[in-house]
């Protein structure tokens, strides 16, 4: 078995209106070549990086097919479904929150959907090994009734209850480690014991007044919410200890039938919508840590739906890097920013603080 690559080219054909970077167009805010920092350039580069060196050789590169309008009312309300669909129709608008989309938006939010869908339903009937959905528009923002954060429909919850419903997996649990807290994920599995929703995010960036370490799921979901809010600057060391001591215990506690990671890049040193210090090397040692506990603990059942990331230069490093230890493919791409980021770390004393920080957020859920 291989590892699945999951792509469309419909994704980035999706509208971002007019933005000028997370505000709208007018007044003494000027328009902006390239719209919103959601745009179809950070995937694209990382698809067109990863056939340019050759990993793409090394995968199984798929396309999945649209998730139905059955399998995303298994999570969105029909009459979500409905406007989103009619404004599509008549030539797009936005429903949320930062969320523009065009005419046929509602469609390509299905393939994106299907792409998480397809990938985890692939690796729980053992045709991948591993996968990765190279998805967009992202998810993991999108309430159930009301899309925010460049999300229109909630992927991961989507591809969850499909493989829910088809008998594949009970247990489910989701590592989050977009730099942004994984609300609308929250929010789908709140009173969910079968789903772990871990969202490893930094303090208050976005949304600003979700994400805190008390939100910890409601009635039977009790515990099985774990919100891990870092202090702006942490890097490398920091997150890692952050894995090592509150998202394997977790996972280890939780003992999933299978484990789907939120992979945004927005904490990556040079993102214009984070404050973080990671790097390519952050991200692909948290992938080897996520292989290994699904190893342990779910037979190596395990994949990873793209969320967010907007250095168009910087995202396809960090992609191919978790790639290149999702597949062992002896194919390297070297990270131009390595040595400069690697400069930029925080220091001794800094990562002595973050690591105290994240020991009193592992205590706060009995880790």
């Amino acid at each position: 078995m291989t590892t699945g690559f999951y792509s469309d080219e419909r994704c980035f054909w999706h509208g971002g209106g007019n933005y000028a970077f997370t505000l709208p167009v007018g007044g003494l805010v000027q328009p902006l070549v390239g719209g919103l920092p959601e745009n179809p350039e950070t995937k694209r580069r990382l698809l067109n990086l990863v056939n340019v060196t050759g990993l793409a050789d090394h995968l199984s590169m798929r396309r999945g097919t649209p998730a139905t309008w059955e399998e995303i009312a298994r999570v969105h309300p029909q009459s979500y479904l409905e406007a989103f669909k009619t404004m599509s129709d008549e030539g797009g608008g936005e429903l949320g929150l930062r969320t523009p989309f065009g005419r046929g938006g509602f469609e390509i939010a299905g393939v994106s959907a299907g792409l998480a869908r397809s990938a985890l339903t692939d690796v729980l009937t053992g045709a991948a090994r591993n996968a990765y959905a190279l998805s967009r528009p992202p998810g993991h923002h999108c309430l159930p009734d009301w899309p925010n954060g460049f999300c229109l429909l909630n992927n991961i919850g989507i591809a969850i209850r499909s493989v829910q419903v088809a008998g594949l997996a009970r247990r489910v649990a989701v590592v989050d480690w977009d730099v942004h807290h994984g609300n609308g994920t929250e929010a789908v599995f709140w009173e969910d014991p079968d789903v772990l929703a871990l969202s490893l995010h930094q303090d208050r960036n976005y949304p600003m007044n979700t994400g805190g370490v008390e939100a910890k799921g409601a009635g039977a979901g009790l515990g099985t919410n774990i919100n891990v809010p870092l202090p702006p600057g942490t890097g490398h060391v920091g997150y890692l200890h952050a894995v090592e001591r509150i998202v394997v215990p977790a996972l280890h506690r939780f003992k999933p039938d299978v484990i789907i990671v939120a992979c945004g890049f927005d904490a990556a040193a040079v993102d214009p919508l984070g404050r973080m210090l990671a790097t390519a090397e952050t991200f692909r040692a948290m992938t080897k840590a996520m292989m290994q506990a699904a190893d342990a603990l779910c037979g190596g059942r395990l994949a990873l739906v793209h969320e967010g990331g907007y250095s168009e230069v910087y995202v396809p490093f960090c992609g191919h890097a978790v790639l290149e230890e999702l597949s062992g493919a002896p194919v390297h791409a070297p990270d131009p920013l390595g040595d400069t980021l690697a400069k930029r770390q925080p220091d001794a004393r800094f990562d002595r603080f973050v690591s105290g920080w994240i020991d009193e957020v592992a205590s706060e859920h009995g880790l």
